[in-house]
C-alpha cells in the first residue's frame, strides 16, 4: 500500500491544541506520514503546546515580527507555504478553523494545485467583520477545501446551504479529544486551591473586533462585579500577550484584589481550571466548544457567535459587550440558582470526544478509494 502524506498546518495555540489529538491519531495509522508546518501566527502561546506534547515540527516559516500587521503575516505565510509544499508534496493539506495561517496555507494550496482538507468546516456568523478577520478566513477555506469536517449538523447546514455539498462530515470538535490528554481527575493548583470555598469564575478575553471601548467595557463590568462580591469570588484572568490588551488589562485592574491576572496557563492547567470553574466569561470561540463537556456555563462577551449550537442547548449566552449587559450577565449566574443549574446542565452538542478518529477514518476511506 502506497504511503500518502499528510501535511497539517497550524500557527496559533487553539489551533494546537485542535489538532494534536488528529496528529497523534493519524500518526497511528502505517498508511499515513504525517508532516507538520507551524507559522508561529502566535510565538510563545504555540511553542507553550508544543513543548508539552514533546512536538518537533517538521517546517517552522516564523513569519512574526512586532508590529506586523495581518497583510505582512498573510504574505509571509503565502511566501513560505510554496516552499514547503515544493518540498513535501502532500496528498493532502490539513489546516484548521478560521486563522489567518489556516486561510493563507489553503489559498496556497489552492494556486499550487494541493488538495485541502478543513477541520471545524462550517462555522459562520454571516457577519463579515464579526469576528474579524476569522468570518473571512473560514469563508474563503470552504470555497477552496475537498475535504469538509463540520464539528456540528449546523455547521453542516450552513455549508450545504451554501452549495458546497460534496465531501462534507459531521465528525464532532476535535477540541474535545483533547482532553483525555490534558484533564486530571486529582488535578491540584495553587490557582484552584486560593479558590477554594469561593466561586471561581474564569476570564479570557483577547479578541481583536473587542479591542478598544467594547473591551474596556467588558473589564469595567467584571471589575464593578469583583468589587461587588468580594472574597465571595475569585476571578482568574490569564492574559494574552498583545500589548493592547495587556495595557487595558493592567489599567483597569491593578487594584483589584480578586482579580487574579495571570501569564496565559498551559492546556494542562487551563483545561482543569476550566473543568472546575464556578462560570467562564469568554470571547473565544473553542472555550464555546470545551466547557459544556464540564456542565460549565459560558457567558459569550460577544455580540454574535459562530456557534450557535450552544445558545440552542442553552449551554451559551451571549452577553454583548455593554458594560451593563456583561455585569448584569454575570450577576445573574451569582444569583439566580435555578438559571445557573438550567445552563450547566444543558447537553453539549460538541462530540463525545472522538472527532479525530472519525476523521482518520474518512481520509482513509477517501484517499484509498
Amino acid at each position: 500500500m502506497e504511503v500518502k502524506k499528510i501535511l497539517i498546518v497550524f500557527g496559533t495555540r487553539p489551533e494546537a491544541i485542535k489538532m494534536l489529538p488528529l496528529v497523534f491519531e493519524l500518526k497511528k495509522r502505517k498508511c499515513f506520514e504525517v508532516k507538520i508546518c507551524v507559522t508561529g501566527q502566535h510565538k510563545e502561546m504555540l511553542s507553550q503546546v508544543l513543548d508539552l506534547f514533546a512536538i518537533e515540527p517538521d517546517h517552522n516559516l516564523d513569519v512574526m515580527r512586532e508590529s506586523q500587521n495581518l497583510t505582512e503575516t498573510l504574505i509571509k505565510i503565502q511566501t513560505g507555504m510554496v516552499k514547503v509544499l515544493e518540498k513535501e508534496k502532500p496528498s493532502i493539506t490539513l489546516v484548521h478553523g478560521d486563522t489567518l495561517t489556516a486561510m493563507a496555507a489553503a489559498v496556497t494550496c489552492f494556486l499550487e494545485h494541493y488538495e485541502v482538507g478543513h477541520v471545524e468546516a462550517g462555522l459562520r456568523t454571516y457577519k463579515i467583520g464579526e469576528p474579524f478577520p476569522e468570518e473571512f478566513d473560514r469563508r474563503v477555506v470552504s470555497l477552496i477545501a475537498k475535504y469538509h469536517f463540520a464539528p456540528t449538523q449546523s455547521a453542516r447546514d450552513n455549508l450545504i446551504n451554501e452549495s458546497i455539498r460534496d465531501n462534507v462530515f459531521v465528525t464532532g470538535n476535535t477540541s474535545i479529544d483533547m482532553f483525555q490528554y490534558t484533564v486530571q481527575e486529582n488535578y491540584k493548583s495553587i490557582y484552584l486551591e486560593e479558590a477554594k470555598d469561593k466561586k471561581l469564575i474564569l476570564v479570557t478575553i483577547h479578541r481583536r473586533e473587542n479591542w478598544n471601548a467594547p473591551m474596556e467595557n467588558i473589564f469595567h463590568a467584571i471589575q464593578r462585579v469583583a468589587e461587588e462580591y468580594g472574597d465571595d469570588i475569585l476571578i482568574l484572568y490569564p492574559v494574552h500577550k498583545n500589548p493592547k490588551i495587556r495595557k487595558a488589562v493592567n489599567e483597569i485592574f491593578i487594584n483589584v484584589q480578586n482579580v487574579k491576572l495571570m501569564e496565559p496557563l498551559d492546556v494542562v492547567e487551563f483545561h482543569n481550571i476550566m473543568a472546575r470553574a464556578y462560570l467562564i466569561v469568554t470571547d473565544s470561540g473553542g472555550i464555546q466548544e470545551e466547557a459544556p463537556y464540564f456542565d460549565r456555563p459560558v457567558l459569550v462577551a460577544r455580540n454574535v457567535t459562530e456557534r450557535p449550537e450552544g445558545i440552542a442547548a442553552g449551554t451559551l449566552r451571549l452577553i454583548g459587550t455593554e458594560e451593563e449587559s456583561v455585569y448584569q450577565g454575570i450577576r445573574d449566574l451569582l444569583e439566580n440558582d435555578d438559571m445557573y443549574m438550567e445552563m450547566s446542565k444543558a447537553s453539549n452538542p460538541y462530540g463525545d470526544g472522538t472527532a479525530s478518529i472519525k476523521i482518520a477514518n474518512i481520509l482513509e476511506e477517501e484517499l484509498y478509494e
